[in-house]
């Protein structure tokens, strides 16, 4: 893949899960000149760009997180999440979220390092 965002070990999307989307969206629409673009999706999704360029995602915390307060996550690309997740799984990390697919994007895991620290992985569909 050509892409560096989109090759094994890279930091490649940021994303806010968020008790109040609107509330964010202006935050960091002025903080960062972010344009704000609400996605048609399953679910609710903005991204926010800047001059056209796709920068991070916002969303609703879904019930699934239950109490979780609002928080930024990271994702990191990988080659294959199931192999990458019995991985982490392997070095003593945990599955916090079994992988699944998001449509048109790709397929992704939440996992937690030994010492706790969450970090999303995803292999992005080959959309060329």
């Amino acid at each position: 893949m050509s892409n560096p965002m989109k090759q094994h070990g890279a930091f490649s999307w940021n994303e806010l899960m968020t008790t109040d989307v609107a509330g964010a969206k202006a935050f960091y629409g002025k903080m960062f000149n972010w344009q704000m673009e609400d996605m048609e999706m399953d679910q609710p999704y903005t991204l926010a760009k800047i001059d056209d360029e796709m920068k991070a995602g916002l969303m609703p915390l879904t019930p699934e997180c239950g109490e979780m307060p609002p928080y930024w996550g990271a994702y990191v690309t990988v080659d294959d999440v199931e192999v990458s997740a019995k991985q982490a799984e392997a070095l003593g990390g945990k599955i916090l979220l079994e992988p699944r697919d998001i449509p048109t994007v790709g397929r992704m895991c939440v996992i937690s390092d030994p010492q706790g620290a969450t970090l999303t992985i995803i292999s992005y569909f080959d959309q060329e």
